[in-house]
């Protein structure tokens, strides 16, 4: 299927099999895709856990105000945004950078210091939210990989955030929960959204030519 085949393919999935496991090898393929999104200076500033446990899923759906794909799904993806850019949190990711590409660029470090200079001594709030639109972008790659491997996924922001956080015990790690990522399979006799056609606004109303 090509890319705009996959794109009609995949919806938000209101019902899914629980019977039916999304197999590893595919779910660490949709994981990578999302690890290799862009994100604001490379930094990647939040984490994506996977939650498997059957007795979390099924407190993390009371917090998502009982969605049944959170547990029904085999995998639960969520999206935890850095509470906070610091200083150490930078110059980790730099580092790194500089190890993988075995050299150190002049131009990379001097980048590095206006990034310190500029994004700790912000409000934590701030950042935070900078922080949490970089997972945005790779949730919608995450979506896109998920349909190239015919697994179902609901992107979903319906939750209360620090319950969840709560659950996964995420403020200790300086993480805030941002998104879930429920995967699965379709139950398509029990969804009411599977068989309707995709409705979107036509291009005409969508795009704005700028000449």
């Amino acid at each position: 299927m090509d890319l705009m085949g996959l794109l009609n393919w995949r919806y938000a999935t209101k019902k899914m099999d629980p019977s039916r496991a999304v197999p590893a090898d595919k779910v660490d393929r949709i994981i990578d895709a999302a690890r290799l999104a862009p994100t604001s200076s490379g930094l990647q500033p939040f984490e994506i856990l996977v939650v498997t446990n059957a007795d979390l899923k099924a407190r993390i759906r009371q917090a998502a105000y009982n969605q049944p794909q959170v547990a029904d799904g085999s995998h639960l993806l969520v999206f935890a945004a850095w509470d906070d850019y610091t200083a150490e949190r930078i110059n980790r990711v730099f580092d790194q950078t500089n190890e993988q590409r075995g050299m150190v660029i002049a131009g990379w470090e001097d980048y590095r210091k206006s990034l310190l200079a500029k994004y700790p001594s912000r409000d934590a709030a701030v950042n935070f939210e900078h922080a949490a639109r970089q997972a945005y972008i790779a949730l919608g790659i995450a979506l896109v990989a998920a349909a190239a491997e015919g697994v179902d996924s609901t992107p979903m922001e319906g939750f209360d955030g620090p319950a969840v956080d709560e659950i996964l015990g995420l403020k200790a790690r300086g993480l805030r929960s941002v998104l879930l990522l429920p995967l699965g399979y379709r139950a398509a006799e029990g969804d009411w959204l599977a068989n309707l056609k995709k409705a979107r606004r036509p291009r005409s109303e969508f795009v704005i030519e700028v000449k």
